[in-house]
């Protein structure tokens, strides 16, 4: 996919990367990637000519990347204690490994042992 991508955009300019992220759970593809250009006038081009162009079944939609706002620093965690609210997430947050269930089932095991 990402040499299909390259060849795409190559078409109104030089492409210097193409970074397609992956889940870093299960190593498939986001569903979005990151195009770049080695000039602005390529990039703009790119927005006109592919913004809805469909690929791979898919239409894509094709904007400028926007800058990463900053994560607030300072303590992070999500338990008691510790003050600050937690950083704000696009997504919704689930702890990976066992569910809150096996736990708890865990130590009644335990108690029902001692």
């Amino acid at each position: 996919m990402q040499d299909e991508i390259r060849s795409l955009f190559s078409e109104v300019g030089e492409v210097v990367d193409v970074f397609l992220p992956s889940d870093r759970e299960t190593g498939r593809p986001r569903g979005f990637a990151f195009v770049e250009f080695s000039d602005e006038a390529s990039a703009r081009a790119a927005i006109q000519r592919f913004d809805g162009y469909e690929l791979g079944g898919r239409n894509l939609r094709v904007n400028a990347a926007e800058a990463q706002r900053p994560r607030p620093q300072g303590n992070r965690s999500f338990g008691g204690g510790g003050g600050g609210e937690p950083p704000p997430m696009p997504f919704a947050f689930a702890p990976s490994g066992k569910s809150k269930g096996s736990r708890r089932n865990l130590r009644a095991r335990k108690r029902s042992l001692g």
